[in-house]
């Protein structure tokens, strides 16, 4: 079968009988074409199947209006409403969004970046893998001075922009309020130090047990994935200390991991909070769900996401450099609920 022609600019000039300067212009809504006549350009489009040549257009303008990100896994609640924050954020400014997700694999991550670098993205957004230890993976970009911003996982360099939230503080303020009800034996569970989350609410949590001169004690930290797998195991790793060493209280890096963790001791009767009491970490939709209620840090992944593209389409835009490393700091917000109150008169 023969292949089937592309319609050009061309064809509908000719099917209208008007000039392919006419139509070129009509199709990009220029105000010199009358409305009716601009009207007629875009039915004849229609009806003869004329697609835009949006790669021509981008070797003549050299942009492809079309930003890259690269995330560490898409099933999760945080990621889902990050992306709904950037695609808004670049529709507005007419820009296309190619996704791609690490699995949290450093190797997948360096892939996806070479993928990104061959589709001539204008643009680079990139939330790091769980293992990932250094970003030369992501040196062609800076070479060829196409801006990389981070959110979340990020990575301080020169010829960047991170979008973050203070997670020092955050871990600071939950473990605070763990101390302040009276829990002294308090567990954390961490993820790879490898991550500035994770080493920044790891730093908050010790800074917090200091300040309330309460010693820290390394037999209370429990790093893993932080998935639902992670929290059965700290469940089970709790359960075989001793009753006398056991936590009064976890403070868990994030809900996934505080929820399978409490769903695991609840079946053994350990209460909650009477027994541990337990705070996470992302405002997830599941922390509402587990009874008792689980006390979490809220954060916008909406609004990082789309702080996160308007840096990126500003820097495009010669409003903004990263030439000089430019940190974005976004507000969180302590959510107190039943799973941490064991004092409740506080």
């Amino acid at each position: 079968m023969a292949e089937e022609k592309e319609i050009t600019i061309y064809d509908i000039a000719r099917h209208l009988n008007i000039s392919a300067t006419t139509v070129s212009r009509g199709l990009k809504d220029h105000p010199a074409i009358n409305k009716n006549t601009r009207k007629k350009i875009a039915e004849a489009a229609k009806k003869l199947g004329y697609r835009t040549n949006t790669f021509a257009s981008s070797l003549r303008s050299k942009k492809t209006y079309t930003l890259g990100i690269i995330v560490h896994r898409l099933n999760s609640y945080f990621v889902a409403t990050v992306l709904a924050g950037m695609e808004d954020a670049a529709n507005k400014e007419g820009y296309n969004l190619i996704i791609s997700h690490s699995l949290e694999s450093a190797s997948k991550e360096v892939l996806n970046a070479q993928t990104m670098f061959a589709k001539r993205v204008d643009g680079l957004l990139v939330s790091l893998a769980y293992n990932t230890e250094n970003i030369d993976h992501l040196q062609p970009f800076f070479d060829k001075g196409i801006p990389v911003v981070f959110f979340d996982r990020v990575f301080l360099h020169n010829d960047s922009t991170n979008v973050i939230i203070d997670n020092y503080t955050a871990a600071y303020e939950i473990t605070k309020h763990l101390l302040e009800q009276g829990c002294r034996r308090i567990m954390h569970l961490g993820g790879n130090m490898l991550r500035n989350v994770y080493t920044e609410r790891l730093r908050g949590y010790k800074q917090a047990l200091k300040d309330y001169k309460v010693s820290f004690n390394e037999q209370l930290v429990y790093i893993s994935t932080l998935n639902e797998q992670s929290g059965t195991e700290a469940a089970e790793h709790i359960l075989k200390m001793k009753a006398a060493n056991r936590p009064d209280a976890v403070f868990a890096s994030n809900d996934t991991a505080a929820v399978h963790c409490m769903i695991r001791l609840k079946a053994a009767s350990i209460r909650i909070p009477g027994d541990i009491a337990f705070a996470g970490f992302n405002n997830d939709p599941i922390s509402k769900v587990i009874e008792p209620n689980l006390t979490t840090v809220n954060y916008s992944g909406y609004h990082i996401g789309e702080a996160a593209v308007t840096s990126l389409i500003n820097h495009l835009n010669g409003i903004s450099s990263t030439k000089t490393t430019n940190t974005i700091v976004l507000r969180s917000d302590l959510v107190i609920r039943e799973s941490s109150l064991k004092n409740k008169s506080l």
